[in-house]
């Protein structure tokens, strides 16, 4: 006995040295990458006649990250987001060192509206008079509809340009609650509200149908400008090639003059060398625009500030457990920090947000009641601001769209799984216990609801959509009963929104941001963005904070795997985790390609 002591108290010791080392290590892993990642802040330089590089491959964020670990992973130690990009071509369009830009072109993961702010800003780059090159060697319709704007745009000889249409597909997964005789218990109010579809149908609603269907070709005519804008034709033509199928080889796309010349990487380096007024085997100056972005500070003058909220991602209680939420408690202290700021004048709320918890929206929205009391508030919309979305930008003073945005969806659900006869019939487990009022074991997942428990949920639910209405027209200076009708849960696009009354204008961030500094009668500030940008590493370390190392491997690994998909995994999980919540969510995982 005494030799296992000893022995065990050895191993003991020997696990906390070893931790202690991990750790020192890890902090001394954070410092030298941080002190690295400021250095190279003023490492960056841009040499004369260089060429800004824009990678359509990357993902862009409504905010930029921090990156600790740049100097490890060999990565530039800033991600640009779309705020930084914007700013960044704002200010390579004055820059004398930035000659032009080159696109590269591949899939692009972004949504339609990032990408149609991001082909404003280079529009509005080329005004400078600087030339726009695109090249590609697979050409995806939403990487082209950036692209079109460039001057000329290259595809390699042997290469492939999409040129098929739009179109939505969404999972369903009743077939599979069957099979595993798990029982949702789906309560909802709007009868275009199809967040539960999935869970309850095999395929689309015809509400469901129909709103998407408008939507989408609402996005479609926009592709179609942009192309027709490029190709000096009209959109009827362009969409006439897509219906017939008409551009399989490359050959096709130079013929109908889609693409400006069927060329090599080389080759578009050799015009790049003739713009840039570089000898034939001299090197071309490159800058990555993350790298260019990072340069890039917030100018203006005085005193006063605009602040910008960033809100991304969907709409959780509590504190932030993951990145890209928008997280009540989190956003709430926020929101009364930047209320409290006597030097912010004006805010602009840029939302980016498919909705979620109802209860949080709401924590969210008083907050911002109480901020619009003491100054100007205006909301910016991006890809999506639907549902909860909505619902903490629907008491603005002023809201502004993208055509491309999807927002609306005014319409609340609930949902509950049964797991009685999943786990009687496929594990053999039974249930039983007392209780000893009618409603102490409500709502349970071990059991079917009754009647009266059924017609309490849907009580719920319809009062919650009628809050939301409500908040809705005193927001919009509207009745109810008009908010009724464009409402039922029922997704829009930008130009829809515009025209039934949810929003004020069509424009990105930067019409915002005018609007906010004019309605707080502003001729000089600064601007100001929050909440601070997530960095990577500490992204990473809060991966493993409250989970095993087991658990979190384990997550990586069904992230790395599942790939594309990973994102029904986390909707399906969102959904499990929010079991009876009242919940403010657009249709599950529109994804238009």
């Amino acid at each position: 006995m005494k030799q296992f002591f000893k022995m065990f108290f050895a191993s003991l010791f020997a696990m906390i040295v070893a931790g202690v080392i991990v750790f020192g290590v890890l902090i001394g892993v954070a410092i030298t990458a941080v002190t690295k990642s400021m250095s190279n802040d003023k490492e960056t330089k841009v040499s004369n006649n260089s060429v800004l590089l824009i990678d359509m491959g990357k993902v862009l964020h409504e905010q930029g990250e921090k990156n600790s670990l740049a100097l490890f992973a060999e990565e530039s130690p800033f991600s640009a987001g779309l705020y930084n990009v914007v700013k960044a071509l704002e200010k390579a369009k004055e820059d004398k060192d930035i000659k032009g830009i080159l696109i590269k072109m591949e899939a692009s993961p972004n949504g339609w509206a990032t990408s149609q702010q991001l082909r404003m800003a280079l529009k509005d780059f080329k005004k400078s008079g600087k030339f726009i090159y695109a090249y590609g060697e697979a050409i995806s319709q939403g990487s082209y509809y950036v692209a079109s704007v460039a001057d000329s745009v290259f595809l390699n000889p042997m290469g492939d340009m999409e040129l098929k249409g739009f179109a939505a597909i969404m999972p369903f997964f009743k077939g599979t609650l069957d099979k595993l005789e798990l029982q949702p218990e789906i309560f909802y109010a709007g009868k275009f509200k199809s967040a539960t579809e999935p869970f309850r149908a095999e395929k689309m609603s015809e509400p469901n149908r129909l709103q998407t269907s408008e939507f989408m070709q609402d996005f479609w005519e926009e592709f179609l400008t942009a192309a027709a804008e490029h190709t000096k034709s009209d959109t009827a033509s362009v969409h006439q090639l897509a219906v017939t199928g008409a551009i399989q080889f490359p050959e096709d796309a130079l013929r109908h003059k889609l693409v400006d010349g069927l060329v090599y990487w080389d080759q578009v380096e050799a015009r790049l060398r003739s713009k840039t007024d570089r000898k034939e085997k001299e090197e071309i100056k490159y800058v990555a625009l993350d790298d260019y972005a990072n340069k890039v500070k917030t100018e203006g003058k005085g005193d006063d500030r605009v602040a910008v909220i960033f809100a991304e991602g969907s709409i959780v209680d509590g504190k932030n457990n993951a990145d890209y939420q928008i997280a009540s408690e989190d956003m709430a202290k926020t929101i009364r920090k930047i209320r409290n700021n006597e030097k912010v004048k004006a805010v602009v709320l840029r939302v980016n947000s498919p909705g979620g918890s109802a209860l949080a929206s709401e924590v969210i929205l008083r907050e911002l009641q109480l901020l619009k009391q003491k100054k100007p508030l205006v909301v910016s919309m991006g890809d999506v601001a639907a549902s909860g979305g909505y619902y903490i930008a629907c008491q603005a003073d002023s809201i502004f769209a993208l055509p491309n945005t999807i927002t609306g969806s005014i319409g609340v659900f609930t949902m509950l799984f049964n797991s009685e006869n999943l786990m009687k019939n496929k594990l053999g487990i039974t249930f039983d216990g007392v209780k000893n009022t009618p409603y102490a074991d409500f709502p349970s997942a071990t059991r079917a609801m009754t009647p009266d428990e059924a017609q309490k949920m849907q009580r719920s639910v319809d009062h919650i959509y009628t809050v939301f209405k409500e908040r809705v027209a005193k927001g919009r200076r509207m009745d109810t009963a008009m908010v009724d009708s464009f409402a039922q849960g029922r997704v829009w696009s930008g130009r829809d929104a515009l025209r039934i009354g949810l929003v004020d204008g069509l424009g990105g961030l930067d019409r915002a941001l005018e609007s906010a500094a004019k309605l707080a009668k502003l001729k000089d500030y600064k601007i100001a963005t929050y909440p601070e940008p997530v960095d990577k590493f500490e992204s990473m370390m809060r991966r493993f904070g409250g989970a095993s190392v087991d658990a979190s491997a384990l997550k990586l690994a069904i992230e790395q795997q599942l790939g594309e998909d990973y994102q029904y995994y986390l909707q399906v999980k969102q959904l499990k985790d929010m079991n009876g919540r009242a919940m403010m969510m657009m249709p599950f995982n529109i994804t238009v390609r």
